[in-house]
């Protein structure tokens, strides 16, 4: 099986076919012009990963918070993690790096603040 991958490493952007066997694995990757193009075609195509970016709503600020995932998580868990998200409650003062929501979902991955409120 082959997939259509448009890198997104650099400006360059080049488009690569991979090839997975049967069971999905990793086979190849042709039209990369370096490393990190294949080494996001082969995450691409087997485990895909997201940075998360939101705003939440802070008590007692008319400014809203924005947060994100500290380092990719797993595209399937998206939709999860913006619940767990938007059920944060999070009090004033919140510094820009604090972590608002350790481990996500058992994910390894802390959701930080992005800014600082008061």
């Amino acid at each position: 099986m082959e997939q259509m991958v448009t890198c997104i490493c650099c400006p360059v952007g080049c488009r690569m076919t991979v090839t997975l066997n049967e069971s999905g694995e990793f086979v190849s990757v042709t039209g990369n012009t370096c490393a990190r193009g294949a080494n996001y075609a082969r995450q691409e195509c087997t485990a895909p990963e997201r940075m998360i970016t939101a705003v939440i709503p802070v008590s007692g600020s008319p400014v809203p918070l924005s947060v994100k995932t500290e380092k990719p998580v797993p595209k399937a868990l998206i939709f999860e993690i913006m619940k767990e998200i938007r059920a944060l409650n999070v009090p004033l003062p919140v510094s820009i790096g604090q972590v608002v929501c350790p481990n996500v979902l058992n994910t390894g991955v802390n959701i930080i603040a992005t800014r600082g409120l008061s």
